[in-house]
């Protein structure tokens, strides 16, 4: 025999829900299929979670669309980050800035390797310290490094950083809208619940065949178990 089962996506949740709500027979006032109470419950859980999925739905829309631009952002900021300490470890090796100066861009007096940029934190990090520490030493009287200037690895870090916080908040939004349908699902499936269950005690007296047929029509869903034929 087939079992019923709640759904499990929210696609379901809402095609079960307009099944009933797009059904006239269901309303009829001599063979009433359910109470009102249970009726008058069905809108307002349909409308609500409608409407929590197509808001998430914009919101991951928006946040997919800007994925790529904030990657190649970062990839951007990241090689400027880094080219910026290569030569500033070759002016070094060269004589030309003296190690002592290390430790105003973050680095150890053994430091001789770049430090790691895969993550949007460590490029926004190591932007802000390389362009700290440069300013710092201009400041001593060194004289500026070229190729790529602290002016242009500034400038490329920044931008990075405005459109990574706007991919951020973007990602907020998204989250709190996956939360909002989350929220709504056990109310979603209380009304489900309560709905099917009078709608196949309604029908309980009927034969199989007619039973599962009608409950069907009103968006009742059944599953077989594996190997189970497919009876009704």
């Amino acid at each position: 025999m087939p079992y019923r089962r709640l759904p499990k996506t929210d696609a379901a949740r809402l095609k079960a829900l307009k099944t009933v709500l797009d059904c006239n027979d269901i309303y009829t006032v001599r063979n009433r299929v359910v109470d009102w109470q249970v009726l008058n419950r069905c809108r307002p859980a349909y409308d609500r979670l409608l409407t929590a999925c197509e808001q998430y739905r914009v919101c991951l829309a928006a946040q997919k669309r800007k994925t790529g631009q904030v990657d190649k952002l970062q990839r951007n900021a990241a090689m400027f980050v880094s080219h910026f300490i290569q030569v500033l470890f070759l002016a070094m090796e060269r004589g030309e800035i003296k190690p002592k100066y290390k430790q105003l861009y973050g680095f150890g007096p053994d430091d001789t390797a770049l430090p790691p940029l895969k993550t949007a934190e460590a490029v926004l990090e190591w932007g802000q310290k390389v362009a700290e520490g440069e300013r710092e030493r201009l400041r001593a009287g060194g004289l500026p490094i070229y190729n790529p200037t602290i002016g242009k690895v500034a400038t490329h870090v920044d931008i990075f950083r405005d459109a990574y916080r706007e991919q951020q908040q973007r990602r907020r939004h998204t989250e709190a809208a996956l939360a909002a349908i989350q929220r709504l699902r056990p109310e979603v499936d209380a009304v489900l619940l309560d709905l099917w269950n009078q709608i196949e005690a309604h029908f309980a007296s009927s034969p199989p065949e007619v039973r599962y047929a009608e409950c069907r029509k009103l968006g009742v869903v059944y599953y077989y178990r594996r190997k189970e034929p497919h009876v009704y």
